[in-house]
């Protein structure tokens, strides 16, 4: 019997949770919650997706906009058998206080502060660990990222010190008021907090992080360099632990992807059952290097959706729907259209 999830809020993330529940043979999307009327709003209803009213929202503005209404969010969250909140940064904690009234367990996103819940998820590093957890938050796409490349390396090689540098995009596609547009910006927080993030989920990792803003909306990349406490032989022997590692997806220099354009198009182009997106870690072949102990690879993450299975496999998790974090990662992975490792 399928489990029934809501969604809570249908932005960004919101929008590509919902279509990845409604893809699910053991989920069931209860609807999702909005504030007010969008264009998002319309395709939700055009999808079949029952819609509810969020936070101060007003119906009679959905009435207006000719846009049935299921109810408020309140009433979402009472049908549900759990709750993912994609709600704005700093509205999921306070969301947090309808979950705990409807007595469900709750999905949060990065944007929240760590404490909203009782332990940070990623897939590979810690499925196991919120079984039956009650309040869960998926890390941001950064620390994502991050967290599965050390998921690889730290079992495998050892970790003595890890310097990650994130170049962020300056807004995502759709957010035409954000910026810089002409602009290079570093910063200030020294180190920066994806290292910290990281640590909720990797306490003893010894990584540091800086990062810089610059004038893109496709991905983040990583400029990544790992001090390897037991060093394979060959950088040969890491590309293929990346390679045979779900969500990871590597790019050979004969493919003639120089960078984050050339993988958006790619992603366009082999847009299978779910969307034209990538959830996947993208690394270079020919941008990985071993030189004694020390690693240097890059990775692009595609901010709009490599945390989309993590909640799937996040909701799994705490409802104990699968024996173990391959068996989750696959069915979500096969229901999204993302590849399964050689």
């Amino acid at each position: 019997m399928a489990v029934k999830v809501a969604v809570h809020g249908y932005g960004t993330i919101g929008k590509r949770v919902a279509d990845a529940i409604s893809r699910q043979p053991d989920m069931q999307l209860v609807g999702v919650a909005k504030t007010r009327p969008s264009y998002e709003a319309r395709v939700a209803v055009a999808k079949g997706y029952r819609l509810f009213v969020a936070g101060a929202g007003h119906p009679e503005e959905f009435a207006a906009a000719n846009l049935p209404v299921a109810g408020s969010s309140r009433e979402m969250i009472r049908e549900a058998d759990l709750v993912i909140d994609c709600a704005p940064d700093k509205v999921g904690r306070e969301n947090a206080k309808l979950y705990d009234e409807a007595g469900i367990p709750a999905i949060f996103q990065g944007g929240e502060k760590a404490e909203v819940a009782e332990m940070s998820f990623s897939a590979l590093a810690n499925f196991d660990r919120a079984r039956g957890k009650r309040r869960v938050r998926v890390v941001s796409c950064n620390t994502t990222g991050l967290v599965r490349a050390a998921s690889v390396l730290a079992p495998a090689f050892g970790v003595d010190h890890w310097e990650a540098t994130i170049v962020r995009r300056g807004a995502d596609p759709m957010e035409s008021d954000r910026g810089p547009i002409n602009g290079i910006m570093p910063t200030f927080k020294l180190p920066s907090h994806h290292g910290p993030d990281v640590r909720t989920i990797y306490p003893e990792l010894p990584i540091a992080t800086t990062a810089v803003v610059v004038p893109t909306t496709l991905m983040h990349v990583h400029v990544n360099h790992v001090r390897l406490a037991r060093p394979p032989g060959t950088t040969a022997e890491v590309v293929d632990r990346l390679r045979h590692t779900p969500r990871f997806h590597l790019f050979a220099e004969w493919e003639r992807v120089g960078g984050t354009p050339q993988v958006m198009e790619f992603a366009r182009d082999r847009a299978g059952p779910f969307r034209p997106d990538m959830m996947e870690n993208v690394v270079w072949e020919n941008g990985i290097k071993l030189d004694g102990k020390d690693l240097y690879f890059f990775q692009a993450i595609h901010q709009e959706s490599i945390v989309v299975p993590e909640n799937i496999d996040a909701v799994r998790a705490i409802l104990d729907l699968a024996p173990d974090a391959a068996t989750s990662i696959e069915r979500t992975d096969r229901a999204l259209g993302i590849p399964r490792p050689p």
